[in-house]
């Protein structure tokens, strides 16, 4: 069968690659190429174009904005894993868990971002995290927060002239944990996964929950039960040990924002186990960590 040509385009600016986004609305945006040239390699996707982001300079680095770190677009996990983790625990937990090294330092995360998938590992440290997306068209730049970002199955708020300038992410400030389940301990897709984020200087608690439901998701019932726990019972100036029937459920509440199907790598009554083992003992990782004072609050 004959193979229907691609158009590709290698832009060397930014500015350059948002006209050319403009002008080729079907380019599909590829850097590290992790995702995208399995799909093509397998004949399982054919984009009309793509727009190789790779050779550009302004999105490669990251750098400090208040509160914040702003990813640029070609930032990769390993270089997250390398430089940022005690900013972005979180972030940084789960880009370990991310393929082998080779991946780690090609996959980038605005592209697994971009990708929308809901078992994408960046996805739920991102929303514990309470992160915002740039946009960038030649219509100007808009702030995504990231729970507005997923709109369906591997679909975004992205608009097809828009492409990903940055992430900006929260710093920690408080203890952050990233468990993932999978059919063997590396290079593995998420049966499911969950990440959590204590900010103890707000006092509040963010969630994310990955391969449990058409979309990443957070548990906000869960979010809204622990703080109102840890409060009323003095725990975020005391941090006493916490009671086992309070990371029950908590558990629970997360499993109850899951809604997962049965496919080729688990059942969903296995995921809503699981992501309740997984709310449980992240917790309790977290609160201990809090507890030794091994966090930064300030």
């Amino acid at each position: 069968m004959q193979k229907v040509k691609m158009r590709y385009h290698r832009p060397t600016s930014w500015k350059d690659a948002v006209a050319l986004k403009t002008e080729d609305p079907s380019a599909l945006p590829i850097n590290g190429g992790t995702d995208v040239m399995v799909e093509i390699n397998f004949d399982r996707a054919r984009p009309p174009a793509l727009l190789d982001l790779s050779h550009i300079q302004e999105i490669r680095g990251w750098e400090a904005a208040g509160d914040s770190i702003r990813l640029g677009a070609g930032v990769t996990f390993g270089e997250v894993v390398a430089h940022l983790a005690g900013d972005l625990p979180g972030l940084a937990a789960a880009a370990r868990t991310v393929g082998s090294p080779q991946i780690r330092n090609r996959g980038t995360v605005a592209g697994n971002l971009a990708s929308a998938s809901p078992a994408g590992d960046a996805h739920p440290p991102l929303l514990a995290s309470g992160a915002t997306v740039e946009g960038e068209s030649q219509r100007g730049i808009r702030s995504i927060p990231i729970h507005d970002f997923y709109r369906g199955v591997k679909l975004s708020a992205l608009e097809p002239d828009e492409l990903i300038r940055a992430i900006v992410v929260p710093r920690a400030r408080g203890p952050q944990e990233f468990s993932k389940v999978g059919s063997r301990n590396a290079m593995v897709i998420a049966v499911v996964s969950f990440a959590i984020a204590l900010n103890i200087r707000e006092r509040r608690v963010g969630t994310g929950i990955g391969s449990a439901a058409p979309t990443p998701v957070s548990a906000a019932a869960a979010q809204e039960f622990l703080e109102g726990e840890l409060a009323e019972g003095g725990h975020w100036d005391d941090p006493r040990p916490l009671d086992p029937s309070l990371l029950v459920r908590f558990g629970e509440l997360v499993a109850s924002a899951a809604s997962p199907i049965d496919d080729v790598r688990g059942t969903a009554d296995y995921r809503l186990h699981a992501l309740e083992v997984m709310a449980q003992r992240t917790l309790s990782w977290a609160w201990e960590t809090h507890r030794s004072g091994g966090t930064d609050a300030d």
